[in-house]
């Protein structure tokens, strides 16, 4: 027998099933004790529609796309979402205070120990009330977490978070100079705009590889990847705070420093588990970086998607909150000590090429 060709044995396979089940045991009680804080901080649960105009608009995400048929067979384009975002925000323009939702979401172009074309997404919003109080939710629920399933560590392939330890929390540019060298905020005018030239530059001093057909964002990802990830979330969980605007598309200006944005994302055992934002309520503004995003998805993949012009309409009206969108699975990978996202998922989606 070629073992280098043998297939692994499916998902429903009893033993591996068996080898399974104690992870997936631990999601739904990692679940259960979720909702139960949602509930005692007086959150709405809401059920968003998967079927949306438009899967979100930002230029690296990838979406499925479908089609609806009238009774007379005319077709409609519709996407799977990527994200319940547009769907939750309009629910704030209705009137909504704290709503909470696990949502299936879809993403196409990713698999991998921490990506599944599917896999649920647990977001929640809070009205008047600032983006810091949602990095004290991520500490509580990760906390939660560890407690539900007797652990007192979130474990990754050996990395090791304390979850009951004060978080680290550290903005973008500080991360670049102290993991880097690079003064990032040189690169970035007050109005937003930024200076790929410098960062390129900055990078060749590094010994990173440059391309001539690299954006300011590539670069920037670049650095973020390689020289400052890597350094995320061991020992206690790390919140890296204030990105680029450019960076940040549904989050607004931050009052402090009009070059970066009020987004943040949390990490633990060098994963990135959620991403925060004091959300962007001008409706112009969101329809200008919607543009942005989308002839920079043309520019590198050829294609754009189509901008939902009900959610520009609701945002006009949507008062000021605080959102995120936090991997359920990923949190449930890590407190449970699983390596892969397949291990925590209950019937992961069939094998393609």
């Amino acid at each position: 027998m070629n073992l280098t060709s043998a297939k692994a044995s499916p998902w429903w396979t009893p033993s591996v099933h068996a080898d399974r089940r104690p992870f997936l045991i631990g999601r739904n009680a990692i679940q259960v004790a979720l909702r139960g804080y949602f509930a005692r901080e007086d959150f709405i649960e809401v059920d968003t529609a998967t079927l949306q105009v438009s899967p979100g608009n930002e230029a690296h995400l990838h979406a499925f796309a479908t089609e609806a048929l009238t009774t007379d067979g005319q077709a409609t384009s519709f996407y799977l979402h990527t994200s319940p975002e547009f769907a939750c925000k309009k629910l704030l323009a209705a009137g909504e205070q704290r709503i909470a939702c696990f949502a299936h979401v879809y993403r196409n172009r990713e698999r991998g120990p921490f990506h599944h074309p599917e896999f649920t997404m647990l977001e929640w919003y809070r009205v008047g009330e600032s983006y810091e109080t949602l990095m004290m939710d991520c500490v509580r629920i990760l906390a939660l977490a560890a407690e539900t399933v007797e652990t007192p560590k979130l474990t990754y392939r050996g990395a090791e978070t304390d979850p009951f330890a004060g978080p680290e929390r550290i903005s973008v540019a500080e991360a670049f100079e102290r993991y880097a060298g690079i003064d990032l905020l040189a690169s970035v005018a007050a109005d937003g705009s930024t200076d790929r030239e410098y960062l390129a530059c900055e990078l060749r001093r590094n010994g990173m590889r440059v391309s001539a057909d690299d954006g300011w964002a590539d670069l920037f990802s670049r650095v973020l990847v390689e020289k400052i990830e890597p350094h995320l979330g061991f020992g206690c969980v790390t919140i890296l705070d204030e990105y680029p605007v450019s960076e940040a598309a549904l989050a607004r200006p931050s009052p402090r420093d009009p070059r970066v944005a009020e987004r943040f994302e949390l990490y633990a055992c060098g994963v990135e588990l959620a991403n925060g934002f004091g959300e962007l309520t001008n409706a112009t503004e969101q329809r200008r970086r919607f543009e942005l995003e989308m002839a920079e998805k043309a520019r590198v993949y050829g294609e754009r998607y189509p901008i939902d012009e009900d959610f520009l309409d609701a945002l006009s009206i949507m008062p000021e909150a605080s959102g995120i969108a936090l991997g359920f699975d990923r949190l449930v990978m890590l407190a449970t000590g699983a390596s892969r996202i397949d291990q925590v998922l209950w019937a992961p989606v069939a094998e393609y090429r």
